[in-house]
């Protein structure tokens, strides 16, 4: 649908003003509601997606996410469909993302970087025991509101991966999750993700927030795949000294290559990074989770199948 054709569909409840960006499931646009006189976001989602979901299994899944009340999650407004193009509807948060912030400072103060990574994991912790697993944490989908982290974006993934739409975001080009942030097991395709996956995400963006890098990259995304699975992590103090031994045995152990070396729960990753023990504790000496002898004897298969996802 043309920017024209929305605005005409949506003018009886909100009037469109401009993009305010555009990713790889969706575009985002500042609007006025009407009813309400406030400014608000309104995404889009991609027509390709919007097929493969389908309108109605998104609008059912999205009431899930519309109930998720929590200071550190971005809350629901309003979500609907017209002439097949999906969208929803949330406040417009005037300040900056995640990523904006890192783009400019690279590297965050270690205080900041656990404070954004315990307010994030306090959001994720409610989700989870609300039977939302988010599957797309990363810079981009935490925004920060007069410094305060707000988890935005739950609704898409969670509509594709319960949907048979899941097993279909081949055909699209599009794939769940970011490469850098998707843990081992999200990156071989396994469809009953739990908390420790988000759990994984999170600990992908605290390292980077410490360090100013993922803890892996590579020229593709098959090759940030291959190191995801068959390697570990540089310990964040080997970059950056003054890392808190706590908070990079915190960070190593949510980066575990297995869910069940990670931290049960992000409750138990928050309190890690305060110092409290929680019965797990990975070590700089052990740099992570060993990978189990054939755990990932698929990866050719595995990758093989994300460059052809990846083509189009």
């Amino acid at each position: 649908m043309s920017l024209d054709a929305l605005k005409s569909a949506l003018s009886d409840r909100y009037r469109l003003e401009r993009e305010l960006g555009a990713g790889g499931m969706a575009t985002v646009y500042l609007a006025q509601d009407l009813r309400h006189d406030r400014k608000v976001a309104i995404k889009v989602l991609r027509p390709e997606l919007a097929a493969v979901i389908g309108a109605e299994r998104f609008l059912v899944e999205i009431k899930t996410t519309a109930n998720l009340q929590h200071p550190h999650i971005l809350p629901l407004h309003d979500s609907g469909e017209v002439n097949g193009t999906v969208f929803y509807v949330m406040p417009f948060v005037e300040g900056e993302s995640l990523r904006d912030r890192l783009a400019r400072e690279r590297q965050l103060s270690i205080a900041d970087a656990v404070r954004i990574a315990r307010e994030v994991a306090s959001a994720l912790d409610y989700a989870h025991r609300h039977g939302v697993i988010h599957r797309d944490i990363k810079p981009e989908n935490i925004l920060l509101h007069d410094g305060q982290a707000l988890v935005a974006d739950f609704g898409i993934a969670l509509a594709a991966a319960r949907s048979d739409g899941g097993t279909r975001m081949t055909e699209t080009g599009m794939s769940l999750g970011t490469p850098h942030y998707m843990s081992p097991e999200q990156a071989m395709g396994e469809r009953d993700l739990d908390a420790r996956t988000d759990v994984y995400a999170l600990g992908c963006v605290l390292y980077e927030m410490l360090t100013g890098e993922p803890p892996f990259s590579g020229p593709s995304a098959q090759a940030i795949v291959a190191k995801v699975m068959t390697e570990r992590p540089t310990p964040p103090s080997a970059t950056r000294d003054t890392v808190p031994e706590e908070v990079e045995d915190a960070v190593l152990t949510a980066l575990a290559k297995l869910p069940v070396d990670r931290f049960a729960s992000a409750a138990e990753f928050a309190a890690a990074l305060s110092g409290h023990s929680t019965g797990i504790r990975t070590t700089t000496r052990r740099t992570a989770a060993t990978v189990a002898p054939g755990r990932f004897r698929g990866l050719s298969a595995v990758l093989g199948a994300l460059a052809l996802a990846l083509a189009g």
